[in-house]
């Protein structure tokens, strides 16, 4: 962040090709390095994989779902974490501090792991059990905050055990998204439209991103329009709910400081902002369930949104839309067993 108080952004530029400057011997993130600011030798120790896809016809529109939970931390956020990373070796950074809801903490944690980082992780009390137990085998050093995601983002900003590298604001974080993109055109091609769950943006803008350098370098025809997902009562973009969503506690956050971007980047693709209920939420993981995916809450609230948007007849006809499944539901199953009897 900058004096000026909004986030930094990374501008970084290549020359050539797409199919040049990837790495084909590779099936994993170090095919796209030549894409990203990062040099090989700051590269962290996880490789991360590219993730599948698993295509089903709904309602008349081909729906791409990307199964990013399961990086191997259990969430998309592996792929901000890698680059985060690479920048903290190359400055010789040995003590970090992060606020997360759990993912990121968790992600930082793995990766913070294997390359011996002291990591401090500021997370919400109400934090489900499992992600607490999974820093805790993870070696991190948990610190509790009493309030809401945003009381726990200023408690850790104010922290001075470690050099703050929070996903909010991190610009290489974001910037680490970017594959995200360049593994769907890899994998399908041209999509119509990319549905993410937003709270902080960080997805949604990250994915932007790559596709707008996927543009650049001559690879994508047309640019996918950018739908955002909210959950009730936390709408930054959306129009605001009366009502508060008790399941989607990874974008349970009010006031992102990338909001204008994501914004932006809606309205730059002509896209839109759908928000959706605790019920939404709830009758999209159990369809997501009896379709193979054991994906958490916050997971779901995507296909929720596409839901949504067809019931209003939203989409064009028979559109190819990029749904991505964004953490595991092996982290808080206690959480799962309950919501699910609760939609019975």
């Amino acid at each position: 962040m900058c004096e000026c108080g909004t986030p930094l952004t990374v501008e970084f530029h290549v020359e050539g090709s797409f199919e040049d400057l990837i790495q084909n011997n590779y099936l994993d993130v170090r095919r796209y390095l030549r894409l990203l600011p990062v040099e090989d030798k700051y590269t962290p120790r996880i490789m991360y994989p590219i993730t599948p896809i698993i295509e089903r016809k709904i309602s008349g529109h081909v729906v791409l779902f990307k199964l990013d939970y399961l990086m191997p931390s259990g969430s998309f956020k592996d792929r901000g974490t890698f680059l985060a990373l690479s920048a903290l070796k190359r400055e010789g950074i040995r003590n970090i501090v992060i606020d997360s809801s759990g993912n990121a903490g968790i992600s930082f944690a793995l990766y913070g792991s294997t390359e011996g980082l002291e990591v401090h992780v500021y997370i919400p009390e109400n934090t489900p059990e499992g992600k607490k137990s999974i820093l805790k085998l993870l070696g991190a050093r948990i610190h509790l905050v009493k309030g809401d995601r945003n009381e726990t983002h200023r408690v850790a900003r104010e922290s001075s055990l470690g050099v703050y590298v929070g996903h909010w604001y991190n610009p290489f974080f974001l910037e680490g998204i970017k594959t995200l993109s360049f593994e769907v055109y890899e994998q399908v091609g041209d999509i119509d439209s990319f549905i993410a769950p937003v709270g902080s943006g960080t997805l949604l803008l990250g994915t932007y991103k790559g596709f707008c350098m996927l543009r650049d370098l001559g690879a994508l025809e047309r640019m996918p329009t950018m739908i955002a997902v909210q959950a009730h009562g936390y709408e930054s973009v959306c129009p605001k709910s009366s009502k508060m969503s008790s399941l989607a506690d990874g974008i349970a956050i009010k006031n992102p400081p990338r909001r204008d971007e994501i914004k932006a980047a809606i309205s730059r693709t002509g896209g839109t902002c759908v928000s959706v209920s605790d019920y939404d939420i709830k009758s999209a993981l159990a369809e997501l369930m009896s379709m193979g995916f054991l994906v958490e809450p916050t997971s779901a609230v995507a296909y929720a949104g596409f839901k949504k948007l067809v019931r209003d007849e939203a989409l064009e006809e028979k559109s190819k839309v990029l749904v991505p499944l964004t953490g595991s539901g092996m982290k808080l199953l206690d959480k799962l067993i309950r919501v699910l009897r609760e939609k019975k």
